[in-house]
């Protein structure tokens, strides 16, 4: 959807020998992807069902994103005019609309000498292809796929012979791109005016037995795309006072071009890796994931630009602090996160129609999966049918109770975008906190958000439910309390979005809403409210004063944090700022692997006593020691975030470890012998 970096018009404008002397663009808006009953001419009815999803039965293409496509189109259809030539706008089955054309274009003489397009992974785009290759087969005309070129990395440059070859974790994967700067190809050169074959008036192709019409304006494209949605949207209150939308940008190449600059030049782009989390205001991330969807804009032509102000090539840039002064964090991170976007399509070329299935790339057909259709249904759900559908709605009116969910959910309704790290809350809320079928809350994004890939929305929620490649799988639970107060300090966010409850001031009322007190709740107008009198899961968390599970609270002051795991052979590590001993837990000798060494015998004494305990920031890496020299780790307590820092595995230089009052066992090695590991309690 651009006339910039595309390998289709590079070829026409600048090779001699392509031998075609004219050239038609053809844009079709499909009728099981987005609702096309309101481009239907009078008098005609649609020869096609409706354009939604397979479980929930909501839109394919919401309205938030059929304006954005509808100013994609219409900006295409300029630019190719700029450069001489013209879009030509159809709606319906493509191999229905190809047909027609052909037949159009044979009536006025013209000899049809070939069909392409542009190669797409998913599940329905291949049936499309399928379908077009067997029209252009019966009618003689050769038929030819390219290679998508909008991606960071060229499926040329992969190092991958198959699809089958890619790994399933990310983190492998980018291992083997690194450096990331030196891998994507060079942008290509737009075309020049009047370099591409002539074009060929509408006037020619008007097939009046279409049901179609093609419309004459942007205005009558985007009214006739926006006209059926109307129906079909959760009941939420009316836009919030004073909020406003973190995508305020609207479709198209031009649009995509301005909104690379402005993020490089505002020097947002250099902060990047430290906003990127934020739930506010239309800077903290890049906001270029809608115009990388639909094609507006190439990675490539991203990293282009990014190179151009780190390299010190572009005077547009000269003004923004780091210029010239090569990669930094944040840009660093741009580039990390276009590759997970290319990492997603390539898992659908490797795992095909399993992108949709319940049981994920995992194949996981486990029986945990709650469904408000009795046939769906995997779990010996307590909750009536009817209870999970009305659990659903609730979330997606954003209703629960839940603040942060709630939040996310409706600035999803009202703008068609919500951050990231909401997106990832939500669909742990969803998948692992109700123990829905994850497929609805895809299906949900699906239709709503202005951002979205068929790639990456059904992979990541793959992965955040549990199915995918997350390495972490049903492990990784987000609590929504707790990032709450992590990610939103003051509850702005969720007052932003959740009017009801800009009157509180507790957080923890904020996030929780059925934790305000009686007399607050008569006080602030919340008393009745079915979020607040009846929300669909209380997580019990507590900020302030002892927790109610017997764990003492985290100490979040650097050099406090008490012994945690690694350390010496078999042995407890020591942790805090000035190396505080604790005696050392015995536990049976480890039989030796073949890719280790023996471990120390039982009871060996921890690491020693070290003048300088590896803290950590906050401390919750405790153990171990920078000056430590202690023996190969043994079995040990992990961080708080149990990602296996414990246990001394590091040797030399003592192990991560954590809390000794955290309850993660820490892994010496990723083969292990037994689980769990034996160990003496912890004090």
């Amino acid at each position: 959807m651009r006339v910039s970096d595309n390998p289709i018009l590079h070829k026409l404008s600048t090779s001699s020998d392509h031998g075609f002397t004219h050239l038609l663009p053809l844009f079709i808006f499909l009728p099981q992807q987005v609702e096309i009953s309101g481009l239907l001419r009078d008098g005609h009815e649609s020869p096609y069902p409706e354009a939604k999803s397979a479980l929930g039965r909501f839109w394919r293409c919401g309205p938030h994103r059929a304006k954005f496509i509808a100013k994609t189109v219409w900006n295409l259809k300029e630019n190719l005019e700029k450069l001489g030539s013209d879009l030509t706008i159809r709606a319906g089955a493509l191999e229905t609309v190809l047909r027609s054309v052909i037949v159009k274009l044979r009536e006025k003489q013209f000899n049809i000498g070939a069909v392409w397009m542009v190669e797409e992974e998913g599940d329905e785009e291949k049936k499309n292809e399928a379908a077009l290759a067997e029209v252009c087969s019966k009618a003689g005309i050769d038929f030819h796929v390219w290679l998508d070129e909008k991606y960071f990395i060229d499926d040329r440059d992969t190092k991958l012979a198959c699809p089958q070859d890619l790994p399933d974790v990310y983190t492998t994967y980018r291992k083997l791109m690194e450096p990331l700067r030196e891998k994507p190809r060079r942008v290509l050169a737009t075309p020049e005016q009047g370099s591409l074959p002539s074009r060929i008036e509408q006037s020619d192709i008007v097939d009046w037995g279409d049901p179609f019409g093609v419309p004459s304006s942007y205005e009558k494209l985007e009214e006739g795309l926006l006209a059926p949605l109307k129906v079909g949207l959760p009941e939420v209150p009316p836009f919030p006072e004073g909020a406003i939308s973190a995508h305020p940008f609207e479709g198209g190449e031009d649009n995509a071009q301005k909104r690379l600059q402005a993020l490089i030049k505002s020097g947002h782009a250099n902060t990047y890796n430290d906003t990127r989390n934020g739930l506010l205001g239309p800077e903290f991330s890049t906001k270029l994931s809608a115009y990388l969807a639909q094609g507006c804009i190439t990675a490539r032509q991203v990293h282009e630009a990014l190179l151009a102000f780190e390299d010190g090539r572009s005077e547009s840039f000269a003004g923004t602090e780091g210029y010239g002064e090569g990669e930094n964090e944040g840009t660093k991170t741009i580039r990390f996160e276009l590759l997970w976007r290319d990492y997603m399509r390539l898992c659908t070329k490797k795992f095909k129609s399993r992108l949709f299935y319940q049981s994920g790339f995992r194949d996981d057909y486990g029986s945990k999966w709650k469904s408000p259709k009795p046939k769906e249904t995997t779990h010996s759900q307590s909750q009536p049918n009817g209870e999970i559908e009305k659990t659903l709605k609730r979330l997606f009116a954003g209703t629960t109770g839940m603040g942060l969910i709630d939040a996310s959910q409706r600035e999803l309704v009202y703008t068609g975008y919500t951050p990231n790290r909401a997106r990832q809350n939500v669909a742990s809320f969803l998948a692992k906190h109700l123990n829905i079928d994850w497929r609805y809350g895809a299906e949900w994004y699906e239709m709503l958000l202005v951002d979205y890939d068929v790639n990456s929305n059904w992979a990541n929620w793959q992965y955040m439910s549990g199915v995918g490649n997350d390495p972490r799988g049903e492990a990784r639970i987000f609590n929504p309390v707790k990032q709450g107060f992590e990610y939103d300090k003051e509850g702005a966010y969720v007052k932003r979005w959740v009017s009801e409850l800009r009157g509180l001031e507790r957080l923890e009322n904020i996030f929780q809403a059925w934790t305000t007190p009686e007399g607050d709740r008569d006080r602030l107008g919340l008393a009745g409210l079915e979020m607040v009198e009846n929300p669909v899961k209380k997580i019990d968390f507590v900020v302030e004063g002892k927790p109610k599970n017997p764990r003492r609270p985290f100490n979040r002051r650097r050099g406090r944090g008490r012994g945690g795991g690694g350390g010496a052979a078999n042995g407890c590590g020591c942790g805090g700022l000035n190396g505080q001993r604790h005696p050392a837990a015995t536990v049976p000798q480890r039989p030796t692997s073949k890719d280790h060494r023996p471990y120390g015998p039982a009871g060996n004494f921890m690491q020693y006593n070290n003048t300088n305990g590896n803290s950590g920031d906050d401390a919750f890496r405790g153990g171990g020691g920078a000056n430590g020299d202690g023996y190969r780790g043994g079995w040990g307590y992990s961080g708080r975030r149990a990602d296996y820092r414990g246990g001394g595995y590091r040797g030399g230089r003592g192990g991560g470890g954590g809390p000794w009052q955290h309850n993660s066992w820490a892994l010496p090695h990723r083969q292990m012998q037994q689980w769990p590991p034996p160990m003496a309690t912890p004090r």
